[in-house]
This record gives structure tokens, C-alpha cells and sequence, in this order.
């Protein structure tokens, strides 16, 4: 019927939706949204019962790897490691699923979305309703992030007070540890050192965590190294001006503001004298030790991205810019438990200065990056004797910083684990809380 009214054999398909809403899924629902962007409607008389996104995947050696888990997946069942109650976790913010257990199975919804605004609450409320009736599951327990703030944790609070059952608060670092140990079903106590890297997540000390890793298991965790706390101008805004975070991690390092450096160059006057004002008197800025941010920052150092349009895309373009043949690397020095960058972007800004091109610029930064990774796991299993390294969180979506470290860390004996089941970002995030949570009330029977 499409193509029968085509002058051209050609068809650019998008998902249904207004920006940050989930999709429209009934004729009505779309008639009313979408009149003013789309120009007819091709309707079909069988309902949709339930909406549903697209999966997305690309390939890490030879196995999928997920962004996103959603059709043709979900809600197909993630065996569990261990016998689990019937239990509810909630999830993160950002990319959004929820998960039930029942036995030695895990039900790893499909990807929601940002829960940032009532429409897609809505959503995430509808299908985890449908779940529990589809899968019987009736909830002794939920689990939800450490942040009280998140449309997730606020509904996991209400309910459990409502159906008078037990709250389990998840540190979010801690969760994207326990989903990729249970994403390759372990089953051991011992610890493992987990390197969770990604842009946002509330900290057992109230600051913004993100450059994390950890000593623990599905039971604790120990926090051994972290990136050096940098302040955040503006809070979540700056994520959406790296030129911002760019002056910030400098200003943090007592590096002065070139003013032939793209990100001075970028920003007004006014900007600048407001961001001065800010990191000086400590205003709107809070702390984060976030991986996110640090890769915004090179990017903008570099001049590859100054304000995104969509997240993480200063990364992405970071990444996709890196001279693939590029061996050299700058230094990150290790403080006690401190991760300190601030040699690093001396040696990045010498080579700007000196004319080096920024396909290497960018290699060298991802290359510091893993080179830290290798690092800090070779302290500590030093230290504890530990030898296997879990990488989770959304960072681990660059496929340049992921095959350097574990390529790094397999040639230095490590034997290193990684998502193939679940999402490394905020998706699979909620598995990760169920078998915290699990671990919570085995502690407490």
C-alpha cells in the first residue's frame, strides 16, 4: 500500500514517538499526537496490545553486544545464578527497564526509555503490570536506585509502601556490577574488581559517581579507586555543554584558560565569567567523579564537540575520530585511591599546542584511558590477589576503549567478563539490583 503510492522506490522509517515520549501504539493515541507531523496514516485493524522499541546491537568479537534489548528478545528469560523469591527492581533513569524473578529466571524488560515526564512513567507502569500478570509474579520485595529522585525509585517507594513490603535501595555502580556478574551467571563469593564506567549515578556520599572501580559481589562492594572529583557546572546541564566540563576539569587541574583553545573560543564572554564565578564560589557545582564527563571534556579540548544534541554524542564523535594505527598515550597518575587526570590534559594540551593532529590526540586520550584500567587492576591484585575484572556500565559501549582494555588486561592474565546478554548501560541495569537485593534479604533470613 506504501510503495504502490511512491514515485520512488525509497521509504526513511523513524520510530513514532515526539522526542523523549514513548511511542504512540494506538490510532487514537497517534491522531492526536502526531496530526501535526504526519502527513496520513496507514492503520491496520488489529490492535497493538503492548508497545515495544527496537533492539539494538552491534558485535564485539563475534558475539552480540547490546545497546539497547528490547524486540525479538525481551522478555525472554536471563537465567539466574541462584533460586531467587519473586521480586520487583525498577531500574535507573535513563534507558529504563524493569525486571522481575521467579525461581532461577530473571525478566528483563524491554527498553522503556528516559523516565523523565509522565508519558513514559505511564508506559513503564502499564508494561510492568503486564509482566507480573503474563509471568504470576506477585512481588515480596522491590529494589530501586539509591537516587530519590528518579520517577523509578519514587514509584518503588510509593508501592512498597502501599503493599507494605520491604524497599531495597541499590548504589547504582554496585547494580551495573552484580547485572554483568550475573549476565555470565557467576556463582562464586569471592570478590572481583569491577571497573564501572558511565555518565551518571548517585554515590554513597551524596556526589556524582560515574569513573568508578570497585572491589565487590552480588553481596558488597568496596570503592578502591575513583577519577579525582571535578565540579559539574550547572549540574545535569553541563552534560549538554562539554566546552563547559572542558574548563572545569581544567580549572580542577590549575591549568590556565588558553584563549586559543577551542572551548574558550566557543563560549561568550559571559559564559566564561559566569563559569569563573561559579567553580571559584563553588556555586551550582556539584562534584562528580564521572567517566562521561571526562570524555565530554577531551572532546571539547580537542574541538571535536562543544555542545551535544543528544547524549553522549561529544564520546561517540571522540571515538569515532581516533587514528586507528595510534600506540601512544598520556599519563594518569594513581594517589592513594584518587585517579588523577590532571597530567593527562598537560600532555593532551602540549600536543595541541604543538600542531598534533586530533585523530591522535583522540587515540592517545582512549589509550590513557585503558592503560588507567590496566593500572589499577595490577594494584590491586597486588594488593588482594584478585584476577578477574568486570567492565560495565554505559562507557563501555566505545568499542575503542573496550577491545584496548581488555586486550590489556587479557595479555596481563586478567580474565576479564563483559555484557553479552544484557545492555552494559542503564538497561540491564535492573538485573543487577535483583540479585542485590536477592543478597539483601539472604543477609537479613
Amino acid at each position: 500500500l506504501l510503495f504502490s503510492h511512491l514515485s520512488h522506490p525509497l521509504l526513511v522509517m523513524t520510530s513514532a514517538n515526539i522526542s523523549e515520549e514513548p511511542i504512540t501504539y494506538t490510532n487514537n493515541d497517534a491522531f492526536t499526537r502526531l496530526e501535526d507531523i504526519a502527513d496520513g496514516f496507514l492503520l491496520h485493524n488489529r490492535d497493538i496490545h503492548m508497545r515495544i522499541d527496537d533492539s539494538v546491537l552491534s558485535e564485539f568479537r563475534g558475539e552480540a553486544y547490546f545497546s539497547r534489548r528490547a524486540r525479538g528478545f525481551a522478555p525472554q528469560p536471563v537465567p539466574l545464578p541462584f533460586e531467587a523469591p519473586m521480586l520487583l527492581a525498577v531500574g535507573a533513569e535513563l534507558k529504563n527497564t524493569f525486571c522481575l524473578s521467579k525461581e532461577k529466571y530473571a525478566f528483563l524488560s524491554h527498553h522503556i526509555g528516559d523516565l523523565e515526564n509522565a508519558e513514559t512513567l505511564q508506559s513503564f507502569e502499564e508494561a510492568a503490570a503486564h509482566y507480573e500478570h503474563i509471568f504470576r509474579v506477585v512481588p515480596s520485595a522491590i529494589a530501586c536506585d539509591l537516587h530519590p529522585d528518579y520517577l523509578s525509585s519514587q514509584y518503588a517507594a510509593e508501592r512498597a509502601c502501599r503493599e507494605e513490603i520491604p524497599l531495597i535501595q541499590v548504589q547504582h555502580h554496585h547494580a551495573h556490577l552484580a547485572a554483568c556478574l550475573a549476565d555470565h551467571g557467576w556463582t562464586k563469593e569471592e570478590p572481583v574488581i569491577g571497573i564501572i564506567f558511565d555518565g551518571t549515578g548517585l554515590g554513597t556520599d551524596d556526589t556524582i559517581w560515574g569513573g568508578e572501580i570497585l572491589i565487590g559481589n552480588y553481596a558488597g562492594f568496596e570503592r578502591r579507586y575513583h577519577l579525582d572529583y571535578v565540579p559539574q557546572p550547572g549540574g545535569d546541564a553541563a552534560t549538554r555543554t562539554p566546552a563547559k566540563m572542558a574548563l572545569a576539569h581544567l580549572w580542577k587541574a590549575g591549568i590556565p584558560w588558553d584563549e586559543k583553545l577551542a572551548p574558550i573560543q566557543y563560549l561568550s564572554s559571559e559564559e566564561k565569567s559566569i563559569l569563573h564565578k561559579q567553580l571559584e564560589k563553588s556555586i551550582n557545582t556539584p562534584l562528580t567523579s564521572s567517566m562521561g564527563r571526562l570524555f565530554d571534556a577531551a572532546s571539547a579540548l580537542i574541538g571535536v564537540r562543544q555542545k551535544v544534541n543528544y547524549e553522549a554524542q561529544a564520546a561517540i564523535e571522540l571515538e569515532a575520530l581516533c587514528a586507528e594505527d595510534e600506540d601512544g598515550s598520556y599519563p594518569i597518575a594513581i594517589h592513594e585511591d584518587i585517579l588523577d587526570t590532571a597530567p593527562l590534559w598537560a600532555a593532551l594540551l602540549e600536543d595541541i599546542r604543538s600542531g598534533t593532529p586530533k585523530p591522535i590526540i583522540a587515540a592517545r586520550f582512549h589509550n590513557a584511558a585503558a592503560a588507567m584500567v590496566l593500572s589499577a587492576s595490577e594494584a590491586i591484585r597486588r594488593e588482594r590477589g584478585i584476577s578477574t575484572v568486570v567492565l560495565s556500565g554505559g562507557v563501555w559501549q566505545n568499542k575503542r576503549l573496550l577491545s584496548r582494555s581488555v586486550a590489556l588486561l587479557e595479555n596481563a592474565g586478567f580474565h576479564v567478563l563483559w555484557h553479552q546478554h544484557v545492555p552494559t548501560n542503564d538497561g540491564g541495569i535492573a538485573l543487577g539490583q535483583i540479585m542485590v537485593a536477592l543478597h539483601e534479604i539472604r543477609k537479613k533470613s
